[in-house]
This record gives structure tokens, C-alpha cells and sequence, in this order.
């Protein structure tokens, strides 16, 4: 570095493209396609720094087909984000994700092949699954303990075929991981080191309805949840004027016809009940505000019953 004019540049990281094939090139490599030019040459110069014997693998793609289409790269990507995975002949996964561990779920459909047996079409079907499976893992670089329910066989030597068909596909992962032979209930269990960010966390959000449970209250009970509160305010903390902002779609379910729920509360408890939607609330969301506008807290009241409402005064619209 003598006699170099400082700051000057002694190294730097390759970019992200080069840096993938650094990290993953290996002797299983049989063709890499490019379908920009610029990353083609990039390529290549690496390529044949590394490994100049194998610089005829890296191949431009030509074709008017989008490369990711015509690989079938497009549709992979979107297997690993499903919940559900096709395979073929009516097989699918069903693949779930909780606090513990991931749970995989072997489905046959409607596949069933009559010149064979029930216990040979079930084993048929879990050596399909388990090679599926296995690039699942590899595909959502799910990590932690993953649980595989395999369609139950009875024959103790189709088991070990379906143990070692699994154990050979998941030679094809570099994370570490160690695979359990089945237990008496038919489950196989894996434990995979995770390499990478799960797919789940970087391109999904947590519902804001149900807020990641899958499920939310029944509409009955959420009328009821809003009868009981105007029902309090009403007779309880005497107001006669109340704004009710709700979901969109609960809105039109209020309002809807003449004789709707809005003007059957306001003959029920002798009130004057303005209703509007917010696009912004969640689904079971619901606010009552006072005649001058002030956000009436009912959760604060329920914590302590002992006192009113609380009343958070905002500026009119």
C-alpha cells in the first residue's frame, strides 16, 4: 500500500448477486441463467475466478418467456407463502405455524390408484409428500421443531421407507438439522437451524381484526357488546346525544332498510344515535363520543365500575 494517496479503497463487499453465488455455488450446480446483461458479465468474471471450469454453466436467457415463469420460479415462490401446498394428483400440505413449533399436515384428496392396496397408495402418497416437505424447509427456511403428521400405515418396513426417503431429501439442506424416526402416534419430528428470516415475519402482518388468532367474535355478540354500552350510557350516565363510529361494513349492517338497528335503539331508549364509519378501524372496532365530541372510554369505565366513563375530549370535524 506504499506511495497510495490516502483514503483509498483496499476492499469492498461484492454486490448481492455475486455474494449469492459466493455463499451457495457448489459441484450440484448444473446451469445458472441470467436474464440481464450487466449481471451476466458480473457473473461470468466471477465465475471464472473461482471455478473457470465450469464457466459454461451460466447461460443468458433469451427467451421472450419472463425467466422466473418459465423456470416455474414464480409459482414456487408463491407455495411458500400459502398456507396450503399442491403437490399433484390431489396431494396437499397443510403447513401451520405456532408459538411452540410448525406443524405439517399430510392430505392425500381424492388420489387413490385401484390396482393397488390401501396401504401402497398411502405409502406412495407420503414418499411424494416427503420430498415436498423437504423443500418446504429449505423453500421458508422454517427453523425450531417442525412436527410431520404422515397419513398412518400400518406396515412396520413401509415406515422405514418413508423415514429414509425423508432422511435422504433433507441431505439436500445445509442448515443443521436432526430427524426423529416416527414415535407410536405416526409423527415424525425435525429440528432445523434456521439460516435465514422466516418468510412469515418479512412479508406478513398480524391480522388487525382478529390480531393473528384466526378468529373473531361472532357479529350477534358484537351487537349485543354495543346494546349493553348504549343501553349504560344512556340509562346509567344519562346521555340523550351519542356518535357511534363503527367499521365500514358494520355500518351498512346498522343502517341498512328503514326500520334498522339504529332506529330501533333510538325508539328502545329514547336517544338521539348518530352512526358513521371509519376505514380505519378493525372490523369489531367501535367508539361512542358524547354530544361535544369526546371519545367515551368504556374500557377504562369496566376496569373500575365504581366510576364513570372516561371522557377524552377531541376537536369537531
Amino acid at each position: 500500500i506504499s506511495g497510495i494517496k490516502f483514503p483509498k479503497k483496499v476492499a469492498s463487499e461484492l454486490n448481492r448477486i455475486t455474494s449469492l453465488i459466493r455463499d451457495l455455488f457448489n459441484d450440484t450446480f448444473d446451469s445458472i441463467y441470467i436474464n440481464d446483461e450487466e449481471s451476466y458479465n458480473e457473473i461470468r468474471s466471477f465465475i471464472k475466478l473461482i471455478a473457470p471450469e465450469r464457466l459454461n454453466i451460466v447461460k443468458f436467457h433469451k427467451k421472450k418467456t419472463p425467466l422466473f415463469e418459465y423456470f416455474g420460479v414464480d409459482k414456487q415462490i408463491r407455495s411458500g407463502f400459502g398456507k396450503i401446498v399442491a403437490i399433484k394428483n390431489g396431494i396437499y400440505l397443510v403447513i401451520e405455524h405456532t408459538e411452540a413449533l410448525h406443524v405439517i399436515d399430510v392430505n392425500s384428496g381424492h388420489r387413490m390408484d385401484a390396482l393397488k392396496t390401501q396401504e401402497e397408495n398411502v405409502l406412495n402418497v407420503n414418499l411424494e409428500a416427503a420430498v415436498e416437505i423437504a423443500h418446504q424447509l429449505r423453500l421458508r427456511d422454517i427453523g425450531g421443531i417442525i412436527v410431520i403428521d404422515f397419513i398412518d400405515m400400518h406396515i412396520t418396513e413401509n415406515q422405514k421407507i418413508l423415514y429414509n426417503k425423508l432422511k435422504d431429501e433433507m441431505k439436500k439442506d445445509r442448515a443443521c438439522h436432526t430427524i426423529l424416526p416416527p414415535n407410536k402416534f405416526g409423527l415424525v419430528q425435525i429440528t432445523r437451524q434456521r439460516v435465514r428470516s422466516s418468510t412469515d415475519l418479512e412479508v406478513k402482518e398480524k391480522c388487525p381484526s382478529c390480531q393473528g388468532s384466526g378468529r373473531v367474535k361472532a357479529p350477534i355478540f358484537l351487537l349485543d357488546s354495543i346494546e349493553n354500552n348504549l343501553q349504560f350510557l344512556v340509562e346509567k350516565q344519562k346521555e340523550k346525544k351519542l356518535t357511534l363510529i363503527t367499521h365500514p361494513f358494520v355500518y351498512a349492517y346498522l343502517t341498512k332498510g328503514f326500520f334498522n338497528m339504529k332506529r330501533k335503539w333510538m325508539l328502545k331508549y329514547h336517544c338521539k344515535l348518530k352512526i358513521n364509519y371509519d376505514n380505519a378501524y378493525a372490523f369489531l372496532e367501535y367508539r361512542f363520543f358524547n354530544d361535544t365530541l369526546g371519545e367515551i372510554n368504556m374500557y377504562s369505565y369496566m376496569k373500575n365500575k365504581h366510576n364513570a366513563p372516561c371522557i377524552n375530549n377531541i376537536e369537531k370535524s
